[in-house]
């Protein structure tokens, strides 16, 4: 058999193989996936918190048949109009305090819901909410209601009230609450 033709053959089979096969090597190149990378991150900061450290405390007064107040200032001071004579006896009174805590320099919303003091026997008085970043001598109703954390994360809210005394204010002692709540901006 002559070589030659069975070189020409085979280099004609070998030839046609290489194409087919770059042929479906090429087509798959042509249609290769790309794909992109994207950086993921997440910052969690500390929660944010409240403790009441002081309680609001009115003290001991009188009511001399006329309608009155009773305030206490943000810096703990107290005053009295109308009606209303301070007792000097009794216990310490005091503008309540909380501590904020959270994130380093984070804002955050103040609320502030108080209720009516209320006797055993059901009398009850209203009051109305002092509050301040500050120990100031603030006398006026009037709430903050935004803060500032320091960059340790700290702030005290401190809270005074007006105390509404009636004219024939029942003898008696006198409770009830007020709920500071914060979260963050």
């Amino acid at each position: 058999m002559n070589t030659s033709i069975l070189f020409n053959k085979s280099f004609r089979f070998a030839a046609l193989a290489s194409v087919v096969a770059l042929g479906a090597f090429g087509a798959s190149n042509s249609f290769a996936a790309d794909s992109a990378t994207a950086n993921s991150t997440a910052d969690v900061i500390t929660p944010i918190a409240i403790d009441s450290v002081n309680d609001l405390a009115f003290g001991r007064f009188v009511v001399n048949g006329a309608i009155g107040t009773v305030t206490i200032a943000t810096d703990s001071s107290r005053s009295a109009t109308e009606g209303v004579v301070l007792s000097s006896t009794g216990p310490t009174t005091s503008a309540a305090t909380f501590e904020v805590t959270g994130g380093g320099s984070a804002t955050y919303s103040i609320g502030l819901t108080n209720t009516t003091l209320t006797s055993t026997g059901g009398a009850a008085m209203p009051w109305d909410t002092i509050s301040s970043l500050e120990t100031s001598n603030s006398t006026t109703a009037a709430d903050v209601t935004s803060g500032t954390l320091t960059t340790e994360g700290k702030q005290t809210i401190h809270l005074g009230g007006i105390l509404s005394v009636g004219a024939t204010q029942i003898a008696g002692t006198y409770e009830g609450t007020v709920t500071a709540t914060v979260e963050y901006n």
